[in-house]
């Protein structure tokens, strides 16, 4: 068949990540394989029963893309009475995470390997979360890649059905484009607040760790943008 008559490839999916090629060290593929067990989860388990994941009735917060971990184990330990599940799609800082969380014994984290769009349709029951939190997605900074952002119309409505009334969709964000974007989208969703007032951006909270990320934005001249909407409705 010539290159002409070859039938048209399929549409791939629109993701909101790109799985970036990194090697994995010999402790985070020990840490992945040993560990997994006690603190992973998968899509296949289907929906979860947050009180018998963490034995209690806590508060859960879900993390999408807590990168190499560090910001979610400071929180995990600061914070023992509630129940964090991360999300992350890069192994390498999945076996990071495992390696620390073993290490300080710490009971209240939970993982998921998957894409975060499949984790909440089929793993996270509605009106179930405390707090979303979403630090330094990636921004896709040319336009012609902005449909590829995270922060849309479409996943403030998915993201409203799985917080609890009173519960906060936590964004933070180097890139003031990303910035006013995620404002614009949120200040337009049904169903919100912004907790600092219309149009206001919230100061970092203290619990919220300087991230990797948010040392590189700022050591490039970057500012940093928190944005807390809460579900009213």
């Amino acid at each position: 068949m010539s290159e002409t008559e070859q039938q048209p490839r399929p549409m791939r999916q629109v993701r909101s990540f790109v799985v970036r090629a990194g090697r994995m060290t010999e402790g985070q593929e020990r840490a992945l394989k040993e560990n997994w067990p006690l603190y992973g989860l998968e899509l296949s388990g289907g929906m979860l029963d947050f009180r018998e994941l963490f034995g209690d009735d806590r508060p859960v917060i879900l993390e999408i893309g807590f990168g190499m971990g560090d910001s979610l184990i400071e929180m995990a330990r600061q914070a023992p009475e509630k129940g964090f599940i991360g999300i992350e799609v890069h192994p390498p800082g999945v076996g990071r995470l495992l390696s620390r969380v073993r290490e300080e014994g710490l009971e209240n984290i939970r993982v998921f390997g998957e894409d975060a769009i499949e984790v909440l349709a089929q793993c996270i029951p509605d009106n179930s979360l405390a707090g979303l939190q979403l630090f330094f997605p990636d921004p896709w900074p040319k336009k012609r890649h902005h449909k590829r952002r995270i922060v849309q119309p479409e996943f403030a409505q998915t993201i409203r059905k799985k917080l609890a009334i009173g519960g906060v969709f936590h964004m933070a964000t180097d890139w003031e484009n990303y910035a006013e974007h995620m404002m614009e989208v949120m200040s337009a969703a049904e169903g919100y607040r912004n907790a600092a007032g219309a149009g206001e951006f919230s100061p970092q909270p203290d619990w919220r760790p300087v991230t990797k990320f948010q040392k590189r934005g700022e050591n490039l001249g970057h500012g940093v943008w928190d944005l807390m909407f809460e579900r009213t409705e």
